[in-house]
């Protein structure tokens, strides 16, 4: 690292900014003051980040975390499919893996190379075109290949556990850091790894297949997805985690929630685990649907539903 160095944190925003741009003088990616994060989440809801970071590549994320305050809080955002922004914003730095980590390469033994920046279906595409078989699930998940490693992202019966090799993340220093299958210590929609790793890259592998039948298998998912979710609306993806012998959206419908609405945020009538947006909800609007719906299951079934959409931030 060149430059002074970082003194500790100061307000934040502006002040915040400028002190990391004065530290960091080789820092090369996108650094912003007071930055919306409504764009950066599918609700298009929600308040602003005191800075948003978005790194070009591996090297200007690891300069960037090896000079900020260790104690300055970070957010890591990916598309933002399955993220709730609450209105009053985030405090500290977001970073957002974009199209600097989003690269994805094909390698010998049914192997795929992908950023934590790169989109599922991308991944799943490149893999079929390669006749590589066992990743056409990744179709189905509307979101990044670093979320799918922190959620253990799975979609059509299969999950990012059965495909992952090895994960590459960094640490809040900056430091580079190799996880096997085994060390991410995966679960339903969770891995064990620890909270301040930020996910860069994924080694996947499958299995030799036939591109044309991988390929008319992602297009029965693409099919199945527009026909049963609220794929072109502002949502969230699914809402709730399917609790243990159930389906959450059964327990959501038997409840009697399908179409209930608050403000400008429902409950999806064509599946009933999705909230949307239907234009100027705000981020109050959609948790507290969230929150009435688990109320009302919990009364019904006597089920606490558990949340999958990530909440982050501040209320207003």
């Amino acid at each position: 690292m060149t430059g002074s160095p970082m003194p500790p944190a100061g307000p934040a925003g502006p002040d915040l900014a400028a002190q990391l741009r004065a530290a960091l003088p080789g820092l090369r990616g996108r650094l912003e003051a007071d930055a919306p994060m409504a764009p950066l989440s599918w609700f298009r809801t929600g308040g602003r980040a005191d800075i948003l970071f978005v790194p070009e590549d591996e090297a200007d994320l690891a300069l960037f975390l090896a000079g900020a305050p260790p104690e300055l809080p970070v957010l890591v955002v990916g598309l933002g499919s399955n993220l709730l922004v609450r209105d009053g914003g985030v405090r500290g730095a977001v970073i957002r893996l974009g199209r600097g980590l989003s690269q994805i390469a094909v390698e010998p033994g049914c192997r795929v190379r992908a950023g934590a920046g790169a989109p599922d279906v991308k991944v799943a595409r490149a893999a079929a075109e390669a006749g590589i078989d066992g990743l056409a699930f990744l179709r189905g998940i509307p979101g990044a290949v670093g979320g799918a490693l922190r959620m253990n992202g799975g979609a059509y019966g299969g999950e990012t556990k059965d495909v992952l090799v090895e994960a590459r993340a960094l640490d809040r220093a900056g430091r580079s850091v190799v996880l096997s299958r085994e060390a991410m210590g995966f679960g339903y929609r969770r891995s064990a790894a620890p909270a301040d790793l930020i996910f860069t890259e994924a080694l996947f592998e499958g299995r030799p297949g036939d591109p044309a039948s991988i390929l008319a298998a992602m297009a029965v998912i693409t099919d199945q997805r527009s026909s049963t979710q609220p794929v072109n609306t502002r949502t969230g993806g699914s809402t709730f985690k399917n609790p243990p012998g159930a389906k959450a959206w059964e327990l959501v419908d038997q409840a009697g929630c399908r179409g209930l609405r608050i403000g400008d945020a429902q409950v999806s009538e064509m599946h009933c685990n999705f909230l949307v947006n239907l234009g100027h909800a705000t981020a109050a609007e959609i948790e507290g649907l969230g929150e009435e719906v688990r109320r009302r299951v919990r009364e019904t079934s006597g089920i606490e539903l558990d949340w999958e959409i990530k909440r982050v931030g501040e209320p207003a």
